[in-house]
């Protein structure tokens, strides 16, 4: 039996009234999700556990069959631990944004990504924080893909808030930066900015009439998590495929070899054929392969309706299909979960702890344990509303995976 996850970040939205009180998932055209959703069951999992934040490191822990609960501390340490980056146990690992900040009366958060900043012109910046900014004894600032880098802090100060940047999309960060126990962060803030500003990659982007990456932002510290690896928990080896190393550190915790693919960028513009030959190839010699696709949540982050439609469309023709096709021909029995981690409502900018809808589907048809006998078949489409509509509902991460692997497998 082969295993295969396929996750459409940030997919899951609400209804838009320019689409006629549709979401883009029901108005975008899934021929291929659609098919999956027709033959297997369609239902709603609960990825964001009660009291934890909605972000991509939890919401996709739980698609990977885990409780995020007491384990996952922030997505800072997955992303070191993807990057090779060794952590002490007094470290946090922080998530460093670059960002664009537009400075006037006040200062408002203007893009939570400088623009989708390339990793080569992202390498330049972090090159001159990394040799100028006055960081403290054994902090260190270590490059990852794009605006998405990391900040080592041994010894950090215990309480500091953990902000998301697309959480105050086009909206003042003054008072962020200024609460009370968050001056250690906003002096590393404050002392990117004249950094920053000098860069010839900046002044680049200025003139190209592109956001700047003006400012750094930190979030999303933690500490390594540690849990069981799916050889110790289900018997199974495996590989992920993604173009962000929060991904690729999920699956390192988990026992998951990460796959590098050239062109992979975390945008519309990603090498999908390079992503599903790589996935196809894991799973020749493993038993599961996790594929992620980001572009839903970027596009949703910005609030591009017609690019999230899109970037869902390419989800579907450019990764779903050309799986689908690759299992058909090499033969062998399959199960396929396939889903978005959380909802990035285009109105909103952010993410939000709405159940995801899922498909679970078995190449020999629907089988005993996973899901009862009559809840979520029969379905019409992969939507929310008919994900809703098939009254099946997964609580949490544990049982996603339990549903998965199925009864033969332990765990």
């Amino acid at each position: 039996m082969k295993y295969i996850i396929l996750i459409g970040d940030g997919m899951g939205d609400r209804p838009i009234a320019s689409l006629g009180g549709r979401t883009p998932l029901a108005q975008a055209s899934t021929p291929c999700l659609d098919r999956l959703a027709s033959g297997g069951r369609l239902g709603l999992a609960q990825t964001i556990p009660e009291g934890m934040p909605p972000g991509s490191d939890v919401a996709i822990m739980s698609l990977l069959g885990y409780d995020p609960r007491g384990v996952l501390t922030g997505r800072g340490p997955l992303e070191a631990l993807a990057l090779g980056v060794p952590l002490a146990d007094g470290d946090l690992a922080f998530r460093l944004n670059l960002v664009t900040l537009e400075f006037g009366r006040e200062t408002v958060m203007r893009n939570h990504a400088a623009g989708d900043i390339g990793s080569q012109e992202a390498g330049g910046l972090i090159a001159a924080l990394a040799g100028r900014m006055p960081l403290e004894p054994g902090q260190a600032i270590h490059q990852g893909v794009s605006y998405r880098n990391v900040l080592v802090w041994p010894g950090a100060p215990e309480g500091l808030a953990s902000i998301p940047p697309h959480d105050h999309l086009d909206r003042p960060i003054d008072g962020i930066l200024d609460l009370d126990g968050y001056q250690p962060i906003s002096r590393l803030v404050r002392a990117s900015w004249p950094i920053l500003a000098g860069c010839p990659e900046n002044r680049a982007r200025a003139a190209a009439g592109q956001p700047q990456a003006n400012s750094i932002w930190l979030w999303g510290q933690g500490r390594t998590p540690r849990v069981r690896t799916y050889l110790e928990r289900w018997g199974l080896t495996g590989a992920t495929v993604s173009a962000v190393d929060i991904i690729r550190g999920l699956g390192l915790a988990t026992g998951l070899s990460p796959i590098p693919v050239p062109g992979a960028t975390g945008g519309l513009d990603t090498n999908y054929a390079g992503k599903v030959e790589a996935a196809q190839r894991a799973l020749a010699g493993s038993d599961l392969a996790v594929l992620h696709l980001e572009a839903p949540d970027e596009t949703s982050h910005q609030g591009q309706l017609g690019q999230k439609l899109q970037a869902i469309e390419n989800f579907d023709r450019l990764v779903v299909g050309p799986m689908l096709e690759g299992l058909g021909r090499a033969g062998a029995d399959y199960r396929v979960l396939a889903a978005c981690d959380h909802y990035t409502p285009i109105e909103l900018k952010t993410h939000t702890a709405d159940p995801v809808p899922f498909i679970l589907y078995d190449s020999r048809g629907p089988q005993p344990g996973d899901g009862g006998p009559d809840r979520g078949l029969g379905a019409a489409a992969y939507s929310e509303a008919e994900a809703a509509s098939t009254g099946l509902v997964i609580p949490d991460g544990t049982s996603l995976g339990r549903l998965l692997f199925g009864p033969e497998i332990g765990g």
